[in-house]
């Protein structure tokens, strides 16, 4: 069993050489924080055989298995860090911005937790959306690719006349992340 982070090719190599060795392989991904595990909530991610996933199935708590392919794990955690930081991102972004004009964030925060994720990011509309994606149809003209377009202008444009990530490339918020609490 591998809980390390990686991508799904190394977890296939991983998965072949224990093959080779004549062991079976299991490769996980841990979705919740140190402090979080072993806590009711606490998501393991898990895929290869499904024989050896419910063997050992007891000790593992409430895992999900993804699937036989044992890159499936750390390409679903990776799907979800990603959305996990675009989120965040939007989050910070918008504190930042409102927070030019001197809003505090815990205002923001107000509306934009207690309002705005809730219906933007509703599971049961994401969740319809999914059939959509899989059949490629995307029926309807709310949030038009044109609209999306012109949101999307109007968030740079505002940005840039706030000042708020103006002078750098968006990749520079990276170097801020590097940075660490002690230096950012």
């Amino acid at each position: 069993m591998n809980l390390t982070s990686g991508t799904p090719a190394q977890a296939r190599a991983a998965a072949g050489w224990a093959a080779g060795h004549g062991l079976d392989y299991l490769d996980g991904a841990i979705m919740v924080p140190p402090p979080l595990v072993g806590r009711a909530g606490s998501v393991f991610l898990f895929s290869g055989p499904r024989r050896v996933f419910d063997r050992h199935r007891a000790p593992l708590g409430d895992p999900r298995h993804l699937g036989a392919d044992p890159g499936l794990a750390v390409l679903f955690n990776t799907a979800l860090l990603g959305m996990i930081y675009a989120t965040l991102n939007g989050f910070l972004h918008g504190a930042a911005l409102v927070g030019s004009a001197g809003v505090p964030a815990r205002e923001f925060a107000e509306l934009a937790l207690g309002w705005f994720m809730p219906v933007a990011l509703d599971p049961a509309g994401l969740a319809a959306q999914a059939s959509g994606m899989d059949e490629g149809a995307h029926p309807g003209d709310l949030g038009t690719m044109e609209m999306n377009l012109n949101a999307l202008e109007h968030i740079a444009r505002t940005s840039a006349e706030q000042g708020v990530h103006v002078d750098e490339n968006y990749f520079a918020l990276f170097e801020i992340f590097k940075l660490g609490p002690s230096r950012a």
